[in-house]
């Protein structure tokens, strides 16, 4: 993960959200970016510019995931419908 940007602040009894975004599919990883934001104000709060995620098989190795798009769980519900 890189470094933690602390934009503004949050009060207690502020609604916040947390919004994702992919920015590369690796073959057994995932790049993504964060922004928390006030829900109310629309005030950037925090944002982490790379996360980085790996798939590990059972020896703890990293071991391709197979995805090249975004999934919504709404999409694989439907299919299964």
């Amino acid at each position: 993960m890189s470094e933690i940007n602390f934009m503004s602040n949050a009060k207690q009894g502020d609604v916040i959200e947390i919004g994702i975004e992919v920015i590369k599919f690796g073959k057994s990883s995932l790049t993504l970016n964060c922004e928390v934001r006030n829900k109310m104000s629309h005030e950037t709060i925090i944002t982490v510019d790379n996360i980085i995620m790996v798939n590990l098989d059972e020896d703890g190795k990293p071991a391709p995931h197979g995805k090249t798009k975004v999934e919504y769980v709404k999409d694989r519900l439907a299919a299964k419908s």
